[in-house]
């Protein structure tokens, strides 16, 4: 499926960060039992992915919480009047509870107006690129002027389970634990972006559009929820087959690259950046080379945060945007590839960012 806007712009893109560090020592030293007992070499786990650390929430964080402080820092920078913003999407896998939807609290703390639309969205590692679609397929349509995305992932509860489980079942064998290895790389964070008609924009970025692609005959390799089996509620735990998910994401990332390049008329030397879905070293080798990119166009943020989930490309994109690494006239690919299999490719043709425009309004006041 193609999508292709005419008076889309992304006006604001903004990340937050948790203060606890876990790194991936740590874990393995955690892991001490499961270790001793299959004879497990230390630094394996950095060593396979890249992944030096992982963050997490305070105990007690609600999603919610950290989705209202990351919207009310978009639509500061995007500098939008409130009463203008009439969907808010809260794309993440994380929420407060199952009902009513965690946009709705969002929605409440931000103060938006009563004619707002909101709703959760939930597709995986892809929550919060389905809300930009969403969202930007409104604006397109004239239905609504403004919107925000928003989703804040929470990873304790699984990494902590995980390491339990793999340290109390002592009937596991090597190969056994394989499927729980994707579940020690995630990482908490929450990300957030401001969309709005052209005619409202200060920066000019332009949403052009891009493509949906899916391969739900591989929806059974990475699965999650909760066991409850060891108690009242159960323990969040993730089954994924990782290798195979890699090799057969990245194969339909290569077909839907092609719809994508033919969908925005763009060439693959013309892309100037990328922002990808974070999963670790070895994806991102494979991506780029089946996509035929030059790493170097691209910005990771894994080495230090892990796989966020949903809000992994969003958060560093938003990074990168903070850290200079965009300039005027760059075409942007955002590369999301999420469980299902699901791919969602978007092209962003970058003016510059209000945060930047501030910074350089303080210099000259200096002088």
């Amino acid at each position: 499926m193609w999508f292709r806007y005419q008076n889309v712009c992304l006006e604001a893109i903004v990340s937050t960060l948790p203060d606890e560090r876990l790194s991936s020592a740590e874990i393995e030293a955690r892991l001490a039992p499961l270790y001793r007992r299959l004879r497990l070499p230390e630094g394996r786990l950095e060593l396979m992915t890249g992944i030096r650390e992982r963050r997490f929430w305070a105990r007690g964080t609600k999603p919610s919480q950290k989705s209202v402080e990351t919207a009310q820092k978009a639509i500061r920078q995007a500098g939008i009047d409130k009463r203008l913003i009439g969907a808010l999407v809260h794309g993440s896998v994380s929420r407060d509870f199952v009902e009513p939807a965690t946009a709705c609290g969002v929605h409440h703390q931000l103060g938006l107006p009563p004619e707002c639309l909101v709703y959760d969205v939930s597709n995986a590692c892809l929550g919060l690129l389905n809300g930009m679609l969403q969202v930007a397929g409104m604006i397109e349509l004239g239905q609504i002027r403004a919107g925000v995305v928003v989703g804040t992932e929470s990873s304790r509860a699984l990494v902590e389970s995980t390491i339990d489980k793999l340290n109390r079942d002592t009937s596991l064998g090597r190969n056994d634990i394989k499927p729980a290895f994707a579940s020690l790389t995630i990482g908490s964070a929450s990300a957030a972006m401001v969309l709005v008609d052209r005619e409202l924009s200060r920066t000019g970025n332009r949403l052009l559009g891009g493509v949906a692609r899916t391969n739900t005959e591989f929806c059974h390799l990475c699965q999650g929820g909760y066991d409850e089996s060891d108690g009242a509620r159960g323990s969040l735990l993730m089954d994924t087959d990782s290798e195979t998910l890699m090799r057969e994401g990245v194969g339909t990332a290569q077909s839907a690259f092609v719809e994508f390049l033919a969908s925005l008329d763009w060439e693959p030397g013309r892309i100037d950046k990328t922002f990808c879905h974070q999963v670790g070293r070895a994806h991102q080798r494979l991506l780029f080379d089946a996509l035929a990119l030059d790493p170097a166009i691209d910005y990771s943020t894994f080495e230090h945060l892990g796989n966020t989930g949903s809000v992994a490309l969003p958060t560093t994109a938003a990074m990168g945007v903070e850290n200079g690494h965009l300039s005027k006239g760059d075409r942007v690919a955002l590369l999301g590839i999420g469980s299902g299999i699901n791919v969602l490719m978007l092209g962003v043709e970058w003016q510059r960012s209000l945060l930047a425009s501030r910074r350089e309004d303080y210099c000259e006041t200096a002088k």
